[in-house]
């Protein structure tokens, strides 16, 4: 979001940007998920790079390339950077200690080891850095160490590798921080106490299979580190775009112009690799322009908790991509953007900050001011009977809005940019109300014309400055208030003049949707909000190779997952192939007799009838049972086994699930249809889809049969 924010507002006053990034497919979680899936690297690193493009695609993220640090092109620009510091004598072949686990027998890469941080005492410390404090250590600091493979513990042992002398930079990168007087207070901070501490030789190669080969002879079987070659990304995606674009030189525009500054976006435990090692691989390589500026967020947590999927802490942006509108998304990200400290993320305060700030106070504003021009002119109405007053007291506020928001855009305060357009909003607001135009239409039209002539400059404003943030609302509006071609070429030149009279309108719609989730009513089902539920459609039916009552699934939830069920015996695969099911989809994986398991998949059961939760008619795959509540974390099986699912149907606002208990979301439409509840409490919640729909069950069962 800052990242594209901020090449937006660059590009809208009409300044030259390029702003690439992509997937890092060489991170060793990478190789350790397709151990465990009995996958390729390669495979699984293209799938989640498929994943995030589609998704950042569907955000809005405008990014000029959007690419992989799986290319030829940039093993060969890393590869070109590499022997260029071994020629300057900035590498050198070191024999170093690292993990060998004698169960797996083979030498363990950092994401392969966990342990205890030696400086904050992070238990969950990788094998060279923690993302607690943001340290780096070398392997044998780490303490109590374990495989994350098989969960022994692992040996040092002596093996050769290059090592990058960051020492030799010493002095260079000290100046370079001290020139960092724009940076961001905690940036600077961090990145000077790690010099003053004294920056340590660094090993740049592992024995691992996966990666980029090291261009070396005797090395063939080692593979380029990771965080030296993932930097290295930034400039050989230039070097992509360029040769995309047809003029293989053009990326020297952007890296050897010393006009041309640099703006580096990322969270705060990845702030040493760009203050200090990707400069000094600059340093080294020469010719190249330094980073100009480093401003690292905070971390955004979720109740308290850091964002880690391999901690099972996450909210998928496809998942949310399902159910709200981006620019929803965008304005609850930028408005609670963690710049200076932690923010939380919450479910409620995204539906409150969006219900409340979003669609009441910038939406609202917007959509009155249309509607009510379009309904009683057609079109824009001229401003010639405005008062001078009222005239220059709007102008006075967009002048003044726009001022707060360039400054703060400038020096990368997101939020504060923001503050002044809802600040503009709010005027909006207000000046239409105590302006009364509804009022004016009876007794002076044009006296009326010119209040919303005034609005709809406000409208215009509001757009401009928005697009940054709200692209999509943005580029809405500008077609409503009548004008052609887009924000981004027109706009910020547009701030400067008036709309011009009698430009027809169309028909204006709501810009924004009230976000309806009803979190309060399921607070009392306290567990429930900790079940992502959805509706999935098995897509293929195989026999466990090695388990007789098992089988293996693949089912589309909205993208594809493979679960391993003990339906054998109970439905044979043609049975299951096609079937909308209900799959919990945020359970802990596990691997279930060697095959990976990445949900569960809900049928209820009475005596040695088995019978699956379906949809009471159907409804696309992805779509979530539940009010709507996205849960964040991942469901362990303990937790699962301590919940109360069950059969019932509903008798008036009761439900009978062999017992009666009260149910304040049952209605007649279910009547006489045995459907699925969830029970808290001595209350019961009828489980149904976002549209209302009823789980319910394909083969008949007594009440109060057991979900499992």
């Amino acid at each position: 979001m800052p990242a594209d924010i901020f090449a937006r507002y660059h590009r809208l006053i009409g300044n030259d940007v390029l702003m690439i990034s992509g997937s890092d497919m060489h991170g060793t979680p990478i190789t350790v998920r397709a151990e465990k899936e009995h996958s390729t690297p390669e495979k699984i690193a293209f799938n989640f790079h498929d994943i995030n493009k589609k998704a950042l695609q569907g955000i809005g993220a405008s990014f000029d390339l959007y690419t992989s640090t799986h290319t030829d092109n940039h093993v060969k620009t890393v590869q070109e950077i590499f022997l260029k510091l071994l020629e300057r004598g900035y590498l050198e072949k070191r024999t170093t200690p690292q993990y060998f686990c004698g169960t797996c027998s083979r030498f363990l890469p950092d994401r392969f080891v966990e342990g205890t941080c030696p400086f904050c005492g992070h238990d969950k410390a990788r094998g060279d850095q923690c993302e607690q404090c943001g340290k780096t250590f070398n392997p044998d600091e780490l303490k109590d160490p374990k495989c994350q493979i098989c969960s022994s513990t692992p040996a040092l042992r002596e093996t050769e590798h290059f090592f990058f002398k960051l020492t030799m930079f010493d002095e260079q990168l000290k100046r370079y921080a001290a020139g960092g007087s724009h940076w961001r207070p905690r940036v600077k901070a961090f990145t000077e106490n790690i010099l003053h501490e004294g920056v340590q030789d660094r090993a740049i190669t592992r024995d691992i299979s996966w990666g980029i080969p090291v261009p070396v002879e005797g090395f063939g079987d080692k593979r380029i580190y990771v965080w030296f070659e993932a930097v290295i990304g930034y400039l050989s995606a230039s070097k992509e775009w360029a040769e995309l674009k047809g003029d293989k030189e053009a990326w020297k525009h952007y890296w050897t112009d010393d006009s041309c500054k640099s703006y580096y976006f990322l969270g705060k435990d990845n702030t040493i690799f760009h203050t200090i090692i990707w400069p000094a691989i600059i340093m080294g390589y020469g010719g190249l322009c330094l980073p100009y500026d480093v401003p690292a967020n905070e971390f955004m947590n979720l109740e308290g908790q850091k964002f880690s999927k391999s901690a099972g802490v996450s909210i998928d942006l496809p998942d949310m991509l399902m159910n709200f509108q981006p620019d929803a998304i965008r304005y609850y990200l930028s408005v609670n953007m963690p710049e200076v400290k932690d923010t939380e993320f919450s479910w409620e305060d995204f539906v409150a900050k969006t219900n409340n700030e979003l669609v009441a106070a910038y939406g609202n504003f917007v959509h009155r001011v249309l509607s009510f021009t379009h309904k009683n002119f057609g079109e824009i109405p001229p401003v010639d009977k405005a008062p001078q007053l009222m005239k220059d007291e709007v102008c006075k506020q967009i002048e003044n809005a726009r001022d707060s928001y360039q400054a703060a855009i400038r020096v990368c305060n997101f939020k504060l940019g923001l503050k002044a357009v809802m600040d503009l909003a709010r005027f909006g607001n207000q000046y239409f109300d105590s302006a009364e135009p509804w009022a004016l239409l009876k007794k002076d039209k044009e006296a009326c014309g010119a209040v919303l002539n005034l609005s709809m400059q406000i409208v215009k404003a509001l757009a401009v400055m928005a697009y940054p943030y709200l692209p999509f609302s943005s580029e809405e509006i500008w077609k409503s208030i009548g004008s052609e071609g887009s924000v981004e070429k027109d706009g910020w030149a547009s701030l400067d003049s008036m709309l011009p009279a009698g430009t027809k309108l169309p028909v204006p719609k709501p810009i924004f949707k009230k976000i309806d989730i009803q979190i309060k009513e399921e607070k009392e089902f306290a567990g429930f909000g900790k079940l992502d539920l959805r509706i999935g459609k098995i897509i293929d039916v195989a026999d466990h190779p090695k388990a007789d009552k098992l089988f293996l699934e693949t089912v589309d939830i909205g993208k594809e997952i493979h679960i391993v069920s003990g339906l054998k015996g109970h439905y044979t695969p043609e049975q299951l192939k096609g079937r909308s099911v209900v799959i919990i989809a945020n359970m802990e994986p596990a691997v279930l007799r060697g095959s990976n398991s990445e949900g569960m998949l809900l049928a209820a059961e009475s005596g040695e009838t088995v019978s699956l939760l379906v949809p009471a008619r159907d409804v696309p795959p992805g779509t979530r049972v539940g009010s709507g509540e996205l849960p964040g974390k991942l469901l362990s099986f303990s937790e699962f086994q301590k919940m109360q699912l069950v059969i019932g149907k509903i008798e008036g606002n009761k439900a009978d699930v062999g017992q009666q208990l009260q149910c304040n979301n049952c209605d007649a439409n279910a009547k006489d249809r045995k459907i699925a509840f969830y029970i808290e409490g001595g209350k019961a919640l009828s489980l149904r889809c976002q549209d209302g729909t009823y789980i319910t069950i394909d083969k008949d069962l007594p009440l109060g049969a057991k979900v499992k």
